[in-house]
């Protein structure tokens, strides 16, 4: 039952969007839930968590190494180009940046898992991404946007730490303590995060459901492209370094899916509302999109196993 309610994150997300779109009044007062929904977020990833998930690092650096270069060389470059393409505002930039600039998400675990690719290989990449997001995500939004608008980069890593770090630093302590019943309740942590998730995408969008009509459609195009590219540059570039078509799915995942939950939360912190729609619907499609690719290269395996 849990695991259907996990699975079917894409319908809870748009449900929740048309919802706070038609009835923006009930969520708007939730705007400062943001942050520490996001803060819940991340301490239930490090909670599922152990220190033994920290040493794969080790066993496999150089196509670790690739994937978060590529997360964050290609995704950033892509949202600048992409919201240049388009025109979009200097308030849909920021937020299309903020979401190129960040780790990826945890969704891509649970994505790599119905993709038959390498989910410890992807839990790693996600870790890596997350704890180095801490610094990189703050000076590439810099870099990117901070001629355009102010970009308080020393705050948000600060922000990051606490967003971040500590949640998922407390989690993985708190895995270590009570491993025995973390093991046995790994899906209340799970449901614990989609609620979160899909409230922060449902308060976003209430925000910003005036301005939706006229932004929308570009907006969610401009996000499908980008997403595309983190998805066909992550699998072909492993593939060109030779990595098998196992890794090559991973590391397409993981540099397509981002954690758009943070660049929510950065948005809504440092920027506008507005900044914050990217990441909001980022957080729906690339789940969509997730589950497509994960659906057809599940049958593509089952196919040559026959």
């Amino acid at each position: 039952m849990i695991k259907k309610f996990t699975l079917l994150f894409p319908l809870w997300a748009i449900l929740a969007s048309i919802f706070a779109y038609y009835e923006s009044s009930m969520v708007v007062d939730f705007k400062s839930w943001i942050v520490p929904l996001l803060v819940l977020i991340m301490f239930c990833m490090g909670v599922t968590l152990k220190v033994e998930d920290f040493k794969r690092v080790v066993k496999k650096p150089k196509i670790i190494a690739m994937t978060v270069i590529l997360q964050f060389l290609l995704m950033p470059l892509a949202a600048f180009v992409i919201s240049k393409a388009f025109n979009f505002s200097t308030e849909l930039l920021v937020g299309m940046i903020l979401v190129g600039a960040v780790s990826g998400g945890t969704a891509s675990n649970v994505i790599s898992y119905l993709a038959k690719a390498d989910v410890a290989l992807s839990i790693t990449m996600t870790i890596v991404s997350t704890l180095l997001s801490i610094v990189v995500t703050p000076y590439l939004t810099l870099l990117y946007v901070g001629q355009t608008v102010p970009v308080p980069a020393l705050s948000m890593l600060l922000s990051i730490l606490k967003i971040v770090l500590a949640p998922v630093v407390l989690g993985v302590i708190v895995n270590y303590i009570f491993h025995k019943f973390i093991d046995k309740n790994n899906d209340i942590f799970a449901v614990l995060s989609i609620v979160s998730i899909v409230f922060i995408i449902a308060i976003v969008v209430g925000l910003n459901h005036s301005r939706i009509d006229t932004i929308g459609l570009y907006l969610l195009v401009g996000i499908m492209l980008h997403n595309l590219t983190g998805l066909v540059g992550g699998f072909y570039t492993a593939k060109l370094f030779g990595y098998n078509k196992k890794e090559c799915k991973t590391v397409a995942i993981e540099v397509g899916m981002q954690n758009s939950g943070l660049a929510v939360a950065l948005a809504s912190k440092y920027f506008t509302p507005l900044s914050a729609l990217p990441g909001a619907i980022f957080s729906i499609w690339h789940n969509i999109s997730g589950s497509l690719i994960a659906s057809f290269w599940a049958k593509q395996e089952e196919k040559n196993q026959k």
